[in-house]
């Protein structure tokens, strides 16, 4: 269906992720001699002014959609508070048509910035309190909340932002490549150097979104919940999924399910938080229900979309902060007291996915292979015991390079109610991601092929969990019985030391002698436990290591080595004896 007479700008495509920072960077270019110098400016100022642009793109589609099927359509904005009111530019609209920033621009100076401070923004911002409000409205207003006025200092700053904002549409970014509102956040965040990679927050690929979406298979009628959502990456795919799934069959009763009731998410990060809001609706889930506030700490900023919220959810998606540190009011919360955020999360979301529920979620290396500290082995130990996790893919280095992380991670999959007693491995470590190369949902063709059987490959294989804690303990027994052995040891000696005491005259050479046995038999008691609890935790390293993957060793010999030293060094006397004869 065509999408009106509006015109988008200059019409070019942005098809790469690169092509749209590049639109985004001259955007900020604008900003940044406009008075907002950093992401705490430009990154709010961008995403309303963004949203506006691409939500009136959306409901200029609906309205026509709507008037095609003879059916009522309400918008969520009156005139002249549209973006083809007041942010078109006037070049672009219909041959004869004008507009409010076209009336505007040919007021006295200052009267746009006098439109939008005292009456664009109040209006936004009032629209929840409307009596009839619907949910989109409401989320409107939350996501303007935190705008008291225009930053960018002069009307001619923000008329050029206007115009480069209105080429950014739907028709011009290419959604197989890009997240568009996703992207211009994440872009921010990378090209204009505040990162914010102190928390381990980075932006997950939407090709690992996909994949991960996918083998979940999310189905209608059951709730979808991120704990840290970001920019609402995972919940927008998921819908994206659900409803292509029901296609032309979809009914009006399951289309109301997924726009109203289906997806939750919490989210901190006080610039984030609108921006997932805003992706969220303009994928065409009307009800966003995102909690804003700490989900570790329970810690509230605002709850007012997060009403009649159920206990536990059925599917969990997720790429949790890793590498963040966090404090004794976070960890208060939790039964393996940790300070770091990945682990917590973890726990969070074992605690909140239902019986026979399903997660997917990323998590870095360290987590699966550290055995040496006591919340990483309990909490994967409940992981284990608690829930089935029936597979875990090695993703390739480089994977979140792109978004600022260089962290090795992984991709988890596990359903709650039963414990763990095969893990299907799958490794993608032999794709090469750079740059110019990043993670495409191609490379997860054979894994897609192979997990329904969790078939055997040179890239696939299985580890049986119940045979490994078996050897684990049956190695781990002797180790514990001498150390019981040792302990009941100083405890005798302990007695007779006691008897000792009582003994007139006292032995002190005795006494002393005994002391010192009891702390070496204590000694060798502890020593020979903590083996065995080596033992009994090195089960709970998950790391993925391929054993179809043959090591590359360097045979070579010492002396081998040192030959082959000394004919380089050769050859280089001979070059160097080459270049001095030339230059005489």
């Amino acid at each position: 269906m065509p999408r009106g007479k509006i015109k988008n700008g200059n019409g070019k495509r942005l098809a790469t992720p690169q092509s749209v920072d590049q639109a985004v960077k001259s955007i900020c270019d604008i900003m940044r001699r406009g008075n907002c110098a950093g992401a705490m400016q430009y990154v709010p100022e961008l995403t309303w002014i963004l949203f506006l642009r691409i939500l009136d793109e959306k409901e200029l589609r609906e309205e026509q959609e709507a008037k095609a099927l003879g059916v009522p359509f309400r918008a969520s904005l009156d005139s002249p508070f549209r973006w083809r009111d007041w942010g078109a530019p006037p070049e672009t609209l219909p041959e004869g048509q004008t507009n409010k920033r076209f009336e505007l621009q040919n007021a006295p100076q200052n009267a746009f910035f006098s439109f939008i401070n005292s009456q664009l923004l109040p209006y936004l911002k009032d629209l929840k309190n409307r009596p009839d409000a619907s949910p989109r409205q409401k989320v409107i207003s939350e996501i303007m909340t935190g705008v008291e006025r225009v930053r960018i200092d002069t009307e001619r700053n923000f008329l050029d932002v206007l115009d480069k904002v209105h080429q950014l549409t739907a028709e011009t970014v290419d959604p197989t490549h890009v997240f568009t509102l996703s992207q211009v956040y994440e872009g921010l965040l990378l090209k204009m150097g505040e990162k914010g990679n102190d928390g381990g927050q980075f932006f997950t690929p939407r090709q690992v979104i996909k994949a991960m979406v996918r083998v979940i298979d999310p189905k209608v009628d059951e709730t979808v919940y991120d704990p840290g959502c970001g920019t609402g990456g995972f919940l927008a795919q998921s819908f994206e999924y659900m409803v292509g799934n029901l296609g032309k069959s979809a009914t009006a009763e399951q289309l109301e399910t997924l726009k109203q009731r289906t997806y939750w998410g919490r989210e901190k990060e006080n610039l984030i938080y609108p921006i997932a809001l805003a992706n969220l609706v303009l994928h065409g889930i009307d009800k966003p229900s995102l909690w804003h506030g700490n989900t570790l700490t329970g810690q509230e900023i605002y709850g007012g979309l997060f009403e009649n919220a159920p206990q536990s959810y059925d599917v969990i998606l997720t790429n949790p902060p890793f590498g963040g540190k966090e404090g004794k009011e976070a960890q208060i919360n939790f039964d393996y007291k940790t300070g770091a955020t990945q682990v917590l999360f973890l726990q969070h979301v074992i605690r909140n996915l239902r019986e026979g529920g399903r997660c997917g979620i990323v998590l870095d290396e360290g987590l699966l292979f550290r055995a040496n500290e006591d919340a990483f082995v309990k909490t994967k130990r409940k992981l284990l015991d608690d829930c089935d996790l029936w597979c875990i893919v090695s993703l390739p280095g480089g994977v979140f390079t792109a978004a600022g992380a260089g962290v090795k991670t992984n991709l988890l999959f596990f359903t709650k109610g039963k414990p763990t007693q095969n893990i299907w491995y799958y490794d993608l470590t032999d794709i090469k991601v750079r740059k110019k190369t990043p993670l495409l949902i191609k490379h997860f063709e054979e894994f897609f092929r192979l997990l329904p059987s969790r078939a055997a490959s040179d890239n696939s294989w299985t580890v049986d969990m119940v045979e490994r804690k078996r050897l684990a303990a049956d190695e781990a027994k002797p180790l514990n019985e001498q150390s019981t052995a040792k302990s009941q040891q100083a405890a005798q000696l302990n007695e007779q030391i006691k008897d000792l005491k009582k003994a007139d005259p006292r032995d002190e050479k005795a006494i002393e002698e005994a002391k010192a046995k009891v702390s070496e038999l204590m000694k060798e008691a502890r020593d020979l436990a903590s083996k065995a609890k080596e033992i009994e935790d090195a089960v709970y390293d998950l790391k993925a290591v391929n054993p179809h993957r043959i090591p590359v060793v360097d045979t070579r010999t010492p002396e081998e080595l040192l030959d082959i030293i000394e004919a380089k060094g050769r050859e280089i006397n001979e070059a160097l004896s080459v270049l001095r004869n030339i230059k005489s």
